[in-house]
């Protein structure tokens, strides 16, 4: 029987207590875009070395995800989440200690471990609170906390890292990662996993990754996630060292490509499901050229801050697609479907900021960077090409999960969103 108006329209607060803890993991994966400057000066290393930080945490997420999925399938998820939400937040606290780039290097992958677990049951947890006709708001609630992080929490970590150093901004994540731990203690109840004929098997959703389609989704996904971020971990530097903005602008460029990234989703979204590979083309598309663009007016501090508003809404515009593309083509495994676009979306942040790193190590300067990620969306769209090639030449039909849907079973897409 269906649930009643009323019902659904109740959201357990343990639902917010998860978008609370969302808040701190997103804030944390995102904010040292806008420290590598404090960071570097402090450890004595480069700002290349310095954006490998951003790759380590990357690892850490394309490893967790589909590991951690896997591995907690059967497991109690209320013990899982305080369990993974308690090593977050000591992770967050070795980073603010570290008197080494070597530890802060290993405490980002143990807390990127932790952070994408703690996606992988906490979604599970959010749609089982709630009744059927809830399940797509309980992860909106969710991702929401991922959304304010890119709009608030990373600009305001850069804020706190300028005036009180950036170890600072890793204190305030712990402490946001303790009320999410009190909360997550308080008030979310115990869950039962699924059992008998529900119980998940591994073996089963293995099989996905025979399909040549399902790789050139990751591929696609990772290519275009690459190509944002081979940018976006240098942006800081771009804005200072290029376009002659004062530090203090970086935390307002930050939030306003955060804008860009939330409203982005949002239209994105809602028309990823008539026009699937249409809003792939042209939010990938877009992207090449933002970023093209902003190679070329780098040095002008309008076109600089301009293009960094739209390159968020042009790589987010394509999220929904991306994601709802990976649930169509590996629909028998819900499981390892959302694992793996998150994996997808993390081996582009690792890749991005390594070949952004070595562009400017090269000497070639910021503004190559910016045409290193224009020519990885140019690859991603030659994948989205062969992808469709192959789906208008193969027999039969695949049900594709509408965009909201997808964002259910995968937070990433929308920090992408995220």
């Amino acid at each position: 029987m269906p649930s009643s108006p009323s019902a659904s329209a109740r959201m357990p607060v343990a639902v917010y207590i998860l978008g609370l803890s969302v808040f701190a993991l997103g804030t944390s994966e995102f904010m040292l875009s806008g420290l590598l400057q404090p960071v570097a000066r402090d450890m004595d290393v480069s700002i290349p070395t310095a954006g490998l930080l951003v790759s380590a945490f990357a690892i850490g997420m394309v490893v967790g995800a589909p590991v951690l999925a896997a591995a907690t399938l059967r497991l109690p998820r209320r013990t899982t989440l305080i369990s993974l939400l308690a090593a977050f937040g000591l992770g967050q606290v070795a980073g603010a200690v570290a008197p080494s780039y070597g530890v802060l290097f290993a405490s980002r992958v143990v807390s990127a471990l932790a952070c994408a677990g703690f996606w992988a049951v906490g979604a599970a947890v959010a749609v089982s609170l709630v009744p059927v006709n809830a399940r797509a708001r309980a992860m909106a609630v969710m991702v929401g906390g991922l959304s304010i992080a890119n709009i608030a929490g990373v600009p305001a970590g850069a804020f706190l890292g300028q005036h009180a150093g950036w170890r600072a901004a890793f204190w305030a994540v712990a402490g946001l990662s303790a009320i999410g731990l009190v909360g997550v203690v308080a008030l979310v109840p115990r869950t039962e996993v699924p059992s008998g004929e529900d119980t998940p098997r591994l073996r089963n959703e293995l099989r996905i990754y025979r399909d040549r389609q399902v790789w050139l989704a990751l591929v696609t996904t990772a290519l275009n996630g690459g190509a944002v971020f081979c940018l976006f971990s240098y942006l800081a530097p771009l804005l200072t060292d290029v376009a002659g903005l004062a530090e203090s602008w970086v935390p307002t460029v930050l939030a306003l490509f955060g804008v860009g990234a939330l409203i982005g989703t949002v239209v994105g979204g809602r028309i990823a499901d008539a026009h699937l590979f249409g809003t792939m083309y042209a939010g990938i598309a877009a992207s090449a050229v933002v970023l093209a663009v902003l190679a070329l007016t780098a040095h002008y501090p309008v076109a600089a801050v301009t293009l960094a508003l739209l390159l968020g809404f042009t790589a987010f515009f394509t999220a929904p697609a991306l994601n709802a593309r990976m649930f169509n083509v590996a629909n028998a495994a819900p499981t390892l479907a959302g694992a793996t676009t998150t994996a997808a979306f993390n081996i582009g942040n690792t890749v991005g900021p390594w070949l952004g790193g070595l562009v400017i190590s090269a000497g070639w300067g910021y503004p190559a960077v910016a045409w290193t990620g224009a020519v990885m969306a140019a690859l991603a769209i030659g994948t989205t090409a062969l992808a469709s090639r192959i789906h208008r030449a193969e027999s039969g039909s695949r049900v594709v999960l509408g965009s909201a849907a997808a964002m259910a079973l995968d937070p990433q897409s929308e920090s992408a969103t995220r």
